[in-house]
C-alpha cells in the first residue's frame, strides 16, 4: 500500500484514530478529517504522514474540503468513512425530537455520503479504489435506547450497498464494517454509552459496562485496532474481488445468520 491516499474521517480518536495508524505502517499518507486534532495527531503529522484538516463534516463544506486537500497531494485511492456519533434515549422515543433525529443523519448518514460523493471523481481518475465504511450491528439490531442511531445506521449500510453496484465497475469497491460495542470514549468516556445509561437507571458505569461485554460470547468488547486491522484488509488488493459486502465485529453478540 506504500504510496497511496487515504482520507479518514472522525481520525483524531478512538476506531478513526487507529485506522489512521495502521494505514500510515502501511506505508499510506493520510488525510485526517476531525474537529480537532486530539492528543495524538500532531505528532503524527510532523513526519508528513498525516495532513490533519479541521473540518466540520456534519455541515456541506466539511467532506469538500477534506477531499481538496487529499487532491492536492494527488488523489484519492482509499476512503474510510467513520466519522459518526450516538447519544442513549433513556427516556424514550417520544423525547428525541426532529433536531436530534437530523443531528443523527446528518453525521452518521450524510457526512459519508458527502465525503463519498466528493471522493469518487478522484478515484475514477486515478483507476479505482476502496470505500471502507464503518457502520454499525445496529444496522440490523435495533435498540430502542438508540433508536435514531439505529435507524441512520441502517441508512448507511443500505447506502453503502447500492453504491457498490454502481461504482463497481469503475473499479471502486464499497464495504462496511459493522462493530458491536468498542473500547472507545463513545462507550466509555465521559458522557458515553455506559455513564449515560448508569445515570438513566442509578447504577455504576462499570456495571452497564460489563453488562454489555457479557452479551457477546467472548465475553468483551473490541479493540479499535481490530477493526483497524479488518478496514486495511478491505483497503487492500488482498481483498479485489470484495465488494458490497458488510463485516461484523462484535465478539458474537449478533447470534442470528
Amino acid at each position: 500500500m506504500d504510496g497511496k491516499i487515504a482520507v479518514v474521517t472522525g481520525a483524531s480518536k478512538g476506531i478513526g484514530l487507529a485506522i489512521t495508524q495502521a494505514l500510515v505502517a502501511e506505508g499510506v499518507t493520510v488525510v485526517a478529517g476531525a474537529r480537532s486534532p486530539g492528543v495524538d495527531l500532531p505528532a503524527m503529522t510532523d513526519d508528513g504522514h498525516v495532513v490533519f484538516v479541521a473540518v466540520d463534516l456534519s455541515e456541506p463544506a466539511g467532506p469538500v474540503a477534506l477531499v481538496e486537500q487529499a487532491r492536492r497531494l494527488g488523489g484519492v485511492d482509499i476512503l474510510v468513512n467513520n466519522a459518526g456519533a450516538v447519544t442513549p434515549r433513556p427516556e424514550g422515543f417520544a423525547n428525541v425530537t426532529d433536531e436530534d433525529w437530523e443531528r443523527s443523519f446528518g453525521l452518521t448518514l450524510m457526512a459519508a455520503v458527502r465525503t463519498t460523493r466528493a471522493t469518487l471523481p478522484e478515484m475514477i481518475r486515478r483507476g479505482g479504489g476502496s470505500i471502507v465504511t464503518i457502520s454499525s450491528v445496529n444496522a440490523y439490531l435495533p435498540d430502542p435506547l438508540v433508536i435514531d442511531y439505529s435507524a441512520a445506521k441502517a441508512a448507511l449500510t443500505n447506502f453503502c450497498k447500492s453504491l457498490s453496484k454502481e461504482v463497481g465497475p469503475a473499479g471502486i469497491r464499497v464495504n462496511t464494517i459493522s462493530p458491536g460495542p468498542v473500547e472507545t470514549a463513545l462507550w466509555l468516556g465521559d458522557h458515553g454509552m455506559a455513564q449515560t445509561v448508569a445515570q438513566a437507571i442509578g447504577t455504576d458505569p462499570a456495571k452497564v459496562a460489563a453488562g454489555a461485554a457479557a452479551d457477546a460470547v467472548t465475553g468483551r468488547f473490541t479493540r479499535p485496532a481490530e477493526i483497524a486491522d479488518l478496514a486495511i484488509i478491505l483497503a487492500s488488493d488482498r481483498t479485489g474481488n470484495v465488494t458490497g459486502s458488510d463485516f461484523a465485529i462484535d465478539g458474537g453478540l449478533v447470534q442470528t445468520l
